[in-house]
């Protein structure tokens, strides 16, 4: 039997409706006990900052936390190089997401920098449905496999039968732009009582690329 092999590529622009803010905190303690206890403290304080915006302990999500020991590189007296122990740094990220909505952003923005807490943020925009930008994604990179083994087949004269097979890896794509290096980026303060920061942020649509080989018989 003949065959067609055919790769097409499917291509969507989606517009964000969600933001999910990514924090990660490190530090190091001489004792593996209290690494531990400052992770939960500053966990705790966050939690607290965030229920001050209007969120439950349970959307404050980890998504990564260890507790690795740490070392300096030394050379003594001889020349010799050598490690000496730092101490334990824990390592912890977390996660939450909501609507996408400006104002909300400012007043979060503004609690972490209240909070004390230290810790690095990556502000990234995502979408709730998340299914139907993939599935919308293979049907369109069928759909291109289909034209592009129509035209072929046209060109070489043979005519297509049914599809045989179609391959495609289904790996966990995660859909999210992050168009903001927050450090970078100038927020405007409003006044102390206000107790947000003046976020004006339009993200632009989320471009999603990927390939399906489509496999036609030859009639």
């Amino acid at each position: 039997m003949r065959e067609m092999r055919v790769t097409g590529r499917g291509r969507v622009f989606v517009k964000p409706d969600r933001i999910r803010l990514m924090l990660t905190m490190t530090d190091v303690k001489k004792d593996y006990d209290k690494a531990i206890r400052e992770a939960s403290e500053k966990s705790e304080e966050l939690q607290k900052a965030f229920k001050g915006c209007g969120f439950q302990p349970e959307d404050l999500k980890t998504v990564n936390f260890s507790v690795d020991a740490e070392y300096t590189g030394y050379s003594d007296k001889n020349g010799n190089w050598k490690q000496r122990f730092v101490g334990y740094r824990f390592n912890q990220t977390l996660k939450i997401e909501f609507p996408l909505d400006n104002e909300l952003l400012g007043r979060i923005l503004y609690a972490l920098a209240k909070s004390g807490v230290k810790s690095e943020f990556r502000i990234q925009y995502t979408v709730r449905d998340v299914e139907a930008c993939r599935n919308e994604l293979l049907g369109n990179a069928v759909r291109d496999a289909k034209e592009k083994a129509n035209v072929l087949a046209e060109a070489s004269g043979v005519k297509l039968g049914m599809i045989m097979t179609v391959d495609y890896s289904f790996g966990t794509v995660d859909i999210y732009s992050e168009p903001v290096n927050f450090r970078a980026m100038k927020a405007e303060a409003c006044c102390e009582d206000s107790g947000a920061y003046g976020m004006n942020i339009v993200a632009d649509d989320i471009q999603l690329d990927d390939n399906v080989t489509v496999c036609f018989e030859i009639i």
